[in-house]
């Protein structure tokens, strides 16, 4: 990259309460409840959600003495209850909506293949870290997210009386020189009752929702924002807009910044790595960037069905690292274990810890769920990195 090369950045969040999210949460909250009963349970739940009304489909396999846990009716209407969808007003209501679903068991075609060990499908799964956040996360996507999350803790605490649970947020980065230097814009949309004026809604949204979150030395003269550019949205949530688990990949991820092999991960029990070894890959680069070695890493792990060893590993610094790739890599096969087992029993996966991923990003989080968050493997990598002639990157 030139030296002092500018570009722009960005990336979108948006809260619990978008129809999308509301499915996640809503196929999460089945699996959790599968993990509860049945740890070595399958879960391949997938919601969606319109106007009035929910279904819950797909495929689930749970000990026959634990099935009458599995009242969808009663989790999904906990779901949208605590999410905000409580009023008829709102134009979703958790009391009044309707419910249905349709679930069978799990493929025997599948499970021959994951009762052995394998993998639950094939597919290539990627993870990123980059040293530009104390998170490890690129800062477009994590900006977004905590926007979207204090958006919504500003409409639960009552602060104003004019917030609705659906919402977006969306954060243009300028980079210099590879290296944030400046907010360019940020925009906020957010449901809203028909009486708040916009510039009442404005100056909320910029008061206690954009200043706490993003950093003073970020914004300059020229920094543009924008809250309800249309001007309205009173209409939100699944009477706006149908919803689907497993449609804001980008938002669950990277924002964006960084490949996607195209699985969803919500509603998907730890055997599915689509979801765990994209947590995996997360976990080997975060440890890697925070071990020194690079100041940014792309993971990428590939599997077949039916087979617990990864096809594939690659490990790419984008030319920020202090070794070759090809030796990260052997770092990474040496370190951790890839195949299903070992990713299940590294991470402990076989938990109810899933309903809190469901919105605001996987990446990037703290709590005891968040187990691919963890950087324990830094310093066993940094000192056998440089046994191999590795020096640590400044940040």
């Amino acid at each position: 990259m030139a030296q002092d090369e500018k570009f722009l950045f960005t990336s979108e969040s948006v809260t619990e309460g978008h129809p999308d999210k509301i499915a996640d949460a809503i196929s999460d909250a089945v699996l959790d409840t599968v993990m509860t009963h049945d740890p070595m349970g399958r879960v391949g739940c997938e919601t969606f959600v319109t106007t009035g009304l929910i279904v819950i489909g797909g495929e689930i396999t749970i000990k026959k003495e634990h099935r009458g846990a599995l009242d969808y009716d009663t989790i999904a209407r906990k779901v949208v209850n605590e999410i905000g969808y409580n009023r008829g007003k709102y134009g979703f209501d958790a009391e009044t909506c309707g419910v249905a679903s349709t679930v069978k068991g799990q493929s025997p075609d599948i499970a021959m293949g994951v009762d052995t060990g394998g993998a639950g499908d094939q597919g290539m799964m990627f993870g990123y870290a980059v040293n530009e956040t104390p998170e490890l996360m690129p800062m477009p996507i994590q900006l977004a997210h905590q926007l979207t999350l204090k958006l919504s803790q500003v409409r639960k605490a009552k602060e104003v009386d004019f917030l609705r649970p659906d919402g977006k947020s969306q954060v243009s980065v300028e980079y210099v020189d590879g290296r944030p230097r400046r907010v360019d814009c940020v925009v906020i949309s957010t449901q809203h009752s028909d009486k708040v004026s916009q510039n009442t809604l404005r100056e909320a949204i910029i008061e206690k929702v954009i200043k706490p979150v993003v950093p003073a030395n970020m914004f300059d003269k020229a920094t543009k924002i924008h809250v309800n550019p249309t001007g309205r949205f009173v209409t939100g949530g699944p009477m706006g807009d149908a919803g689907l688990t497993g449609r804001k990949i980008i938002v669950d991820t990277y924002g964006g910044y960084g490949r996607h092999g195209g699985g969803a991960f919500s509603g998907k029990d730890p055997s599915k790595v689509d979801r765990s070894a994209c947590y995996m890959a997360r976990y080997i680069a975060k440890n890697i960037v925070a071990a020194g070695l690079a100041h940014k890493v792309e993971i990428q792990l590939a599997y077949a069905i039916g087979v617990a060893e990864p096809v594939s590993v690659m490990a790419d610094t984008f030319g920020t690292g202090t070794i070759p790739n090809a030796l990260i890599t052997d770092l990474v096969r040496g370190f951790f274990k890839l195949t299903p087992k070992g990713i299940i029993e590294t991470l402990d996966l076989r938990r109810p810890i899933y309903a809190p991923t469901a919105a605001y990003g996987h990446f990037g989080r703290t709590g005891p769920g968040f187990t691919w968050e963890r950087t324990d493997k830094a310093d066993a990598i940094r000192k056998e990195a440089a046994s191999r002639g590795a020096v640590a990157v400044s940040r």
